[in-house]
């Protein structure tokens, strides 16, 4: 056993930070699918988070990823106010390079041999189109298109929940929510966060961006010429007068290196895991940053795609996701009471509703 393999062990099986129900680990050879589904809490309901397709380092690191998403999701859905527990599955490898029907149905296999414990979506590097193909084989599967019964993308409501936390947070910490002249920084400016761009410059926000994607930053500026462009994600964060820092990536996106040197008092996007490690809260109270924890603001998207197993309604959806300003609000005041940073106040939340669940079993 290697020692990556066995750290990866040691948190699946550490109840503070793995604890996770069931791991599954998908091989199909013919297709080429290497693939990794996690359940990390199903006291609230089956397991409801997206398909991640991504070119990981190492099989250890796809797994690592998948415990960290779908211990994310069970905290998520709680907070959103869902019937659901977290999942969340990864596929290894380049979609650009490797993603093929063939690979994709047989996805859609492995999920539905978990009989319903897990409902599939869409994630960084899958689309509606793809779950469109998982969904021939697998009944659990949302995000789809409408012409196939589903509500299709995500990420307008994942992106208007991040507008609605940054609302909060302007209310709690500037007494009002609008953006109006606010300078916000937007790292990722891709399926979530070129809605979220939209979003701001209608409230009169002064928008920056970076994506490492030139045609995801050109879509922007030659729609919107006066959104100003950095050339990276730690010129970003650097920039003189920022009021909010957005990261909309990948995870991870806070850490040792960026707390000390980020301008910004607010930090609120739409990347999962945007904490780098245990302790990272602590350090942007310290510098007397406010945290909206990812997990709250970006859950649009699992609301939308939860409320197609029902028969999608966007007007239902939109409602429900316009709550993540109270409960973006909520937490900063639990958080104020208890002298904790707002993270810490929002998994208390959470946590006491899955065990709430739980004692109702």
């Amino acid at each position: 056993m290697t020692a990556s393999s066995d750290g990866v062990l040691h948190t699946l099986f550490r109840s503070e930070q793995g604890g996770h129900e069931h791991v599954v680990l998908c091989q199909d050879r013919a297709s080429g699918l290497k693939a990794v589904i996690a359940l990390h809490n199903t006291d609230l309901g089956p397991g409801l988070g997206g398909t991640r397709f991504y070119p990981y380092e190492s099989e250890a690191a796809a797994v690592a990823d998948a415990l960290n998403l779908s211990r994310g999701m069970s905290y998520k859905n709680a907070l959103a106010g869902l019937d659901h527990g977290g999942g969340k599955a990864v596929i290894i490898g380049d979609p650009e390079q490797i993603k093929t029907e063939e690979l994709l149905l047989a996805y859609g296999r492995f999920v539905a041999s978990l009989g319903g414990r897990y409902v599939t979506a869409c994630d960084v590097g899958t689309y509606v189109a793809d779950m469109d193909v998982v969904a021939r084989e697998c009944r659990w599967t949302t995000g789809r298109s409408p012409e196939n019964g589903g509500a299709g993308d995500s990420s307008v409501l994942t992106a208007f929940g991040v507008f609605q936390g940054m609302r909060a947070s302007a209310q709690h910490l500037w007494g009002d929510p609008t953006l109006r002249g606010r300078t916000v920084g937007v790292a990722g400016v891709g399926k979530v966060g070129h809605y979220l761009v939209e979003h701001l410059l209608e409230d009169g926000a002064q928008v920056v961006i970076t994506d490492v994607r030139e045609d995801s930053v050109r879509r922007i500026t030659d729609r919107h010429p006066q959104v100003r462009v950095a050339a990276d994600t730690d010129a970003l964060i650097r920039v003189e007068g920022l009021d909010i820092y957005a990261p909309c990536a990948l995870g991870g996106a806070l850490d040792d290196a960026t707390v000390p040197v980020l301008t910004a008092s607010v930090v609120c996007g739409a990347a999962n895991n945007q904490l780098a490690h245990p302790g990272v809260e602590k350090d942007l109270q310290d510098r007397g940053i406010l945290y909206a924890p990812d997990y709250v603001v970006n859950a649009g998207g699992v609301i939308q795609v939860a409320d197609e197993l029902n028969g999608f309604d966007f007007d239902r959806c939109k409602k429900k996701a316009a709550k993540i300003f109270d409960t973006t609000l909520q937490i900063f005041a639990r958080a104020k009471e208890e002298g904790v940073p707002p993270a810490a106040a929002a998994d208390r939340i959470a946590e006491q509703r899955m065990a709430e669940a739980r004692a109702r079993r």
